[in-house]
């Protein structure tokens, strides 16, 4: 094609848009001089065969139409303006430039110094755009709009998941297409989950001081194009990746899967003052990014060296459409969001009633999709759990503190524990939220697996070549007696008793739980607690298990069972916690090893390591989305987090017939007949164990 002259187009929508007849281009910047569409004939080429400056600015937008133009064409931006540093500009026409709105990546960046300098013309290094053509036939799929009480979450990473698995075609692992293969999904099946959270799957770039020590970013927290998904994560070549991507979608949702993706929306790749210039730094600064009084320097709540001006009214604009998109064009079914307390900043406080969550709350598309929050950031007061408003859930910390430092034995967590297995109604309630706020988990990717959690007291991240110097010094973790691999089979045995003990703890509190991937059968990181970098077998996930593997793997199909089947474990509202109907019968109690319900002074006591938690089925107050009444089963859970065994008296509250014994976590038993004790008033509770009874009893009259 040889260089013609551009229509005037249209400045919506932004990015680049075919319509059957050609392609119209759109890019905002408010303080730039000129823009040029640059246009490539591959993504190998070192440099433009063509430069079409965009003829039209409309309020801010820069736009020009290409007629004839096909999806498939590779483009990207030169944008012309002052480079003035000290002002916040710093335009080069010398950089070529992502397009923030691109859909599919042609050629991805690989991290080089040169990038850096001035005078050096990007051309052949920077990443570039291509137009996609938006028609997919979704044969008729729909989401499976899990109703959130329902709602079992699996953490797992695209390319760690199967990148081991035999059972995954060779030429599929590590792919979306991986991801959607039939073993895959039996997997996910099998176990009962309901929705995948995916780690970041957006086009991210690996910083140079990892690719320096000759490691990458993993995980995928650096974003650049909120668009376009990664094409390192294709099977059959980057031109494929969005029709291979929105397969993955309709396999997910054919077999009943949702998919949450975790998006980073407070930062970019860009970095601060001395990170590469590869999109919105160079197409205008000054709007982008939060600046300093300093304005050659960035405001940074992340750590990550910027973060994104979400209080102007086009930089929001580009989080709300880039949200949309995935819902509309690629059928997500929500989002998680990285250090969302960032987005809710104004300018230095954290609003939570900000214009981000205005507009999502407003929006007819998003206000229907699962939102998740990550409620902290590195800012001031970054600490926000239990303070995002309704229709938000949240990533619970406190709940994965807590049941961290309870099955340790810690003084004082026995009553915050009860609040958390109890919805965390302490957190949530006060602003109309329901149980499904707290999103309850005790490992995610970001610190240890739960195999670690019970086998090393101290982080071991030698690997990622940082000296041990990075991640969290603040585990709540215990290798009880040995640091890291034993034979010493009592503390294997503890240690894998204890894995048990967070797992029931995790499935039979209220919320919703959020299961980090091969924590199901004991996955591994050997102590790495910051496995970020590590794109290795560090990372991802061993489907060789040995005997305590099998087990774990079926214990946890057998307590997400459980808990899809009984109504008590997934309320939809709180505890009512008091009298009803006039009788002395509560929803939910707390006893004591001695049978009588828990004192204040109980609950303040620092030496309490027992409590046992009774869930009441048939009192449950509350109807389905049908209006029918929800009953269930009743339980008795009890624990015991102390070093010794407990008698514990059971047979005070009601006139009890008999008890099953649903499990007992010190019991490795693999019966498939429940036992079953007649009129039995005490349970011999075992140390360091978890207890799930089922009472069969004469109601009160």
């Amino acid at each position: 094609m040889n260089p013609i002259a551009l229509w005037p187009g249209t400045p919506s929508p932004l990015g680049a848009t075919w319509d059957g007849e050609g392609v119209n281009f759109a890019l905002f910047s408010e303080n730039a001089t000129l823009v040029e569409l640059c246009l490539f004939d591959s993504p190998e080429d070192t440099h433009e065969r063509a430069s079409l400056v965009l003829p039209e600015k409309t309020n801010q937008v820069w736009h020009g139409y290409l007629h004839g133009g096909n999806p498939g064409l590779i483009y990207g931006y030169r944008v012309h303006g002052p480079d003035h540093p000290a002002g916040g500009h710093c335009y080069n026409p010398r950089k070529l430039l992502l397009d923030p709105y691109a859909k599919d990546i042609a050629r991805i960046y690989f991290p080089n110094e040169q990038i850096n300098d001035p005078l050096f013309d990007s051309a052949g290094l920077a990443p570039l755009a291509r137009v996609i053509d938006p028609i997919f036939h979704w044969n008729g799929t729909a989401p499976p709009s899990i109703p959130w009480h329902e709602t079992i979450v699996y953490e797992v990473h695209v390319k760690g998941f199967t990148m081991q698995n035999p059972n995954v075609p060779e030429a599929l692992r590590g792919t979306y297409a991986g991801f959607a293969s039939p073993a895959a999904i039996q997997h996910l099946n099998s176990l009962g989950i309901t929705a995948v959270e995916l780690l970041p799957v957006h086009y991210h770039i690996d910083e140079l001081t990892l690719v320096e020590k000759e490691l990458v970013n993993y995980w995928g927290y650096n974003t650049l194009g909120f668009f376009a998904p990664d094409p390192r994560y294709c099977s059959s070549g980057p031109e494929n990746t969005v029709n291979e991507f929105k397969t993955m979608v309709r396999t997910l949702h054919a077999a009943g899967i949702e998919v949450i993706l975790d998006v980073v929306y407070n930062h970019t790749a860009e970095g601060d003052q001395s990170g590469p210039m590869l999109s919105m730094r160079g197409i205008d600064n000054a709007s982008y990014y939060r600046l300093s009084e300093d304005r050659s320097r960035y405001i940074d709540f992340t750590g990550c060296g910027n973060s994104l001006n979400v209080a102007h009214p086009h930089i929001l604009q580009l989080i709300m459409d880039s949200l949309r998109y995935w819902v509309l064009e690629m059928h997500v079914d929500g989002f998680r969001f990285d250090l969302a307390s960032a987005l809710a900043r104004d300018l230095w406080d954290v609003d939570r009633l900000g214009s981000f969550f205005d507009i999502i709350h407003q929006d007819p598309v998003l206000s229907k999709v699962k939102l998740i929050a990550e409620p902290w950031d590195l800012g001031p007061n970054g600490y926000q759990v239990g303070n995002f408003p309704v229709l938000w859930s949240e990533w619970n910390g406190r709940y994965r503190d807590y049941t961290r430092r309870f099955w340790k034995g810690e003084e004082d967590s026995v009553g915050e524990l009860a609040t958390r297995l109890s919805g965390s109604s302490d957190l949530y309630q006060h602003n109309g939220r329901r149980p499904h706020a707290s999103l309850n988990f005790v490992t995610c990717h970001d610190g240890f697996t739960l195999a670690d959690l019970v086998s090393f007291k101290i982080k071991h991240n030698e690997a990622n070549r940082d000296s041990n110097m990075d991640g969290t010094d603040q585990n709540e973790s215990c290798n009880y007696g040995v640091e890291g691999p034993t034979s010493d089979a009592s503390i294997r045995a503890l240690r894998f008793r204890q894995r048990k003990n967070f797992l029931c703890t995790l499935f039979l509190s209220q919320g919703v739980p959020m299961l980090l991937a091969g924590d199901e059968f004991g996955r591994t990181q050997d102590g790495n607690n910051n496995a970020y970098c590590q794109d290795s077998p560090v990372s991802w996930l061993d489907w060789v298990l040995d005997d305590e593997g099998r087990d774990q793997l079926d214990f946890v199909k057998k307590l997400i069972e459980l808990r899809r089947s009984q109504p008590v474990f997934r309320r939809r509202h709180f505890f009512q916690g008091h009298a009803i109907h006039g009788t002395d019968i509560k929803d939910l109690y707390w006893i004591r090893p001695s049978g009588t319900e828990m004192s204040e002074q109980d609950w303040n006591s620092p030496n309490v390591r027992c409590i046992g938690m009774g869930l009441l089925g048939d009192q449950i107050v509350e109807c389905d989305e049908r209006g029918q009444r929800v009953r269930g089963d009743s339980f008795l859970i009890l624990m015991n987090a102390g070093d010794k065994a407990v008698p514990f008296h059971i047979g005070a509250r009601q006139r009890q017939v008999a008890w099953t014994l649903v499990f007992d976590t010190f019991h490795n038993s693999k019966s498939s007949q429940p036992q079953i004790f007649a009129h039995m008033a005490e349970y011999p509770l075992q140390s360091m164990s978890v207890a799930v009874l089922q009472p069969h009893y004469v109601p009160f009259s």
